[in-house]
């Protein structure tokens, strides 16, 4: 390994994290922004990956403040320098972690954004009467219907394959970050909606196995070169689909519906370990930040139940 080529150092680093942990593609492309971002300023000041310490590392992220970014991007990008570390360090490329031991600016905690019941019962609507044909009309509501019942993210949904959803299923497979499997469950409409939308699929793959064509492998299939309908487009898709329905399109995103999901269930009386596992979500202190939304709740319970919160006679 030539010390003087951070790129080098960035490809492996990236070729191991994607073998070893399974990373996603989407993951990969962060780090890999993140850490060039870093290599370019460690290279334009004449200094090395191989021989740079915390001092430099140190000076990076100041540069990075100075710049003007968010603290979330500050935390990411620390985050991906000190991956790369490690792993140098267990190759043998460097006798210590510079990143070990340096304190990362942390996340804020900001409450998400969400969406009322009536505001998602909105778009459901809605979605069932946009699209520039039948067949584009009852996918847009397929789509929207699983978004809401499961929560998924959006990079999980639009790749979900075909096989998953065959059968009338009550429970898809779906895999998440990391290669990690789940099982959600789909509420009626999702169900009904799915059923529908397999019948316009089975006729698209017919039609396509008369020009000799392969049949898809995804639920939502594109001739793009992923195979399926790309993020960005979903995103497009659900933009029209807001405004339609009289929302504001900048307010409505497939992570703000992931956010109503979660937000709904709680509200419903949902226990946060079950959000978690619905979620995807690999630690605890990710889902909650939902928390917000039980204030009533807990403030009635303890109004309701403890001895000292009763009025006096």
């Amino acid at each position: 390994m030539r010390a003087q080529d951070p790129h080098r150092w960035i490809s492996a680093f990236l070729d191991a994290i994607a073998a070893e942990q399974g990373s996603a593609r989407n993951t990969l492309l962060a780090y890999g922004r993140d850490l060039k971002d870093f290599a370019d300023w460690v290279q334009a000041r004449g200094l090395d990956f191989a021989t740079l310490g915390k001092a430099e590392i140190e000076a990076y992220l100041i540069h990075c403040d100075r710049c003007g970014l968010a603290q979330s991007t500050r935390a990411r990008r620390l985050a991906a320098i000190r991956q790369m570390y490690r792993f140098a360090y267990g190759e043998g490329w460097r006798n210590e972690d510079p990143a070990a031991r340096i304190a990362g600016p942390g996340r804020a905690k900001s409450l998400p954004k969400t969406l009322s019941t009536a505001q998602v019962e909105a778009l459901l609507a809605t979605a069932a009467i946009t699209g520039r044909s039948a067949p584009e009309r009852v996918r847009n509501r397929c789509l929207m219907e699983l978004l809401y019942a499961t929560g998924l993210r959006v990079s999980e949904l639009v790749s979900l394959p075909v096989a998953a959803a065959r059968g009338d299923p009550r429970l898809i497979l779906v895999r998440g970050k990391g290669g990690k499997e789940r099982m959600l469950p789909l509420s009626e409409p999702a169900r009904a909606a799915l059923a529908a939308w397999l019948v316009e699929w089975d006729i698209k793959a017919a039609e396509g196995r008369a020009r000799r064509l392969p049949e898809p492998r995804f639920l939502f299939p594109s001739p793009g070169k992923a195979g399926h309908l790309s993020r960005v487009g979903f995103y497009l898709v659900l933009k029209e689909i807001a405004l339609k329905a009289g929302l504001d399109p900048a307010r409505v995103s497939p992570h703000v519906l992931r956010h109503a999901f979660a937000t709904h269930l709680l509200e419903g009386g949902a226990d946060l370990r079950a959000i978690q596992t619905l979620l995807g979500h690999a630690d605890i202190s990710t889902t909650e930040i939902y928390t917000h939304v039980l204030e009533d709740r807990l403030k009635a319970l303890v109004l309701e139940h403890h001895p000292l919160a009763r009025e006096a006679p």
